[in-house]
């Protein structure tokens, strides 16, 4: 069975700075919420392998040498670092454009776009989504998302936890689409009346080229900030439960889109994302 995936930060680890230069033989402590759900939850005990991520590429493997737990939340994790590990960037940078959805189904779809290795998740205030985010909304709805995503990283044992963006209008993806096209990426539109099946989409080149930046999805207007040797942006955009509207896929097509079916049946917009994008991946060589 794989080793149990814990994050850290320069907060909850220990000695301060330490994740930038441990390597085998280094001694580590993990405190904090994880170090809680570690001790008091999955009850390690020396000699046990743990992992010790930093959700951007970074694990440490490593083995539990002791555990403290007060019964105060104040638990803590001490290991012994066997292997450091800097896992590469993907070939490509797979992102979700998910449209606001009812019921919890659109934190569903970013539970399973982690599982499958999205990068990215832009939450999207469609047309005619039901669910709205709107002042103080935004900020919880985008920490919920936040929240499924680490958690999925973990379930999943990634080293990496996608980036959950601020929310964007129609006219604020446009925009984006717009500069991801420019950067080399794709963009794809899954619905159900395109005729090009989305096998057939010729994907972009997993080169080492200038993207947006760490912010690749601001608000409109916002320059992104190019960085050297990221790989180029391929992302699914998926509607609310109403579908997206027909002004959508226009101004979405005039900024570089393509319009795409994903097989043969109408799927959720829970899981529309997750199975294109893992049919992406499959094609991309990055499951191989």
């Amino acid at each position: 069975m794989t080793a149990p995936v814990f994050l850290i930060t320069p907060e909850t680890l220990e000695p301060a700075g330490a994740a930038a230069t441990a390597t085998s033989g280094a001694r580590l402590t993990l405190t904090g919420p994880e170090a809680h759900h570690a001790v008091s939850v999955r009850r390690l005990r020396p000699g046990e392998r743990v992992d010790l991520v930093d959700g951007r590429g970074l694990r440490l493997l490593c083995e539990v040498t002791d555990t403290a737990a007060d019964g105060g939340r104040r638990e803590r994790l001490g290991v012994q670092v066997v292997e450091r590990v800097q896992e590469p960037d993907a070939g490509l940078t797979l992102v979700l454009v998910q449209a606001l959805a009812k019921g919890g189904r659109d934190e569903q779809a970013i539970e399973t776009a982690t599982e499958v290795g999205a990068e990215l998740v832009v939450p999207w205030w469609a047309e005619r989504c039901v669910a709205v985010w709107r002042g103080v909304k935004a900020a919880r709805g985008r920490q919920r998302w936040q929240a499924a995503a680490r958690e999925a990283a973990k379930q999943a044992r990634r080293a990496r936890v996608p980036e959950i963006a601020e929310l964007h209008t129609t006219a604020e993806l446009v925009d984006w689409t717009r500069r991801v096209r420019a950067a080399g990426g794709m963009v794809l539109i899954l619905h159900e009346e395109a005729t090009r099946p989305i096998s057939e989409v010729v994907l972009p080149e997993a080169a080492r080229v200038d993207v947006a930046s760490s912010e690749p999805v601001g608000a409109a207007g916002d320059d992104p900030q190019g960085h050297a040797g990221e790989p180029p942006v391929l992302a699914v955009v998926v509607g609310p439960e109403g579908g997206i509207s027909d002004a959508e896929v226009g101004a979405l097509e005039d900024a570089g889109a393509t319009m795409v079916r994903l097989g043969p049946h109408v799927l959720r917009t829970a899981s529309a994302g997750p199975v294109a994008l893992a049919v992406l991946a499959q094609r991309a060589g990055l499951w191989g």
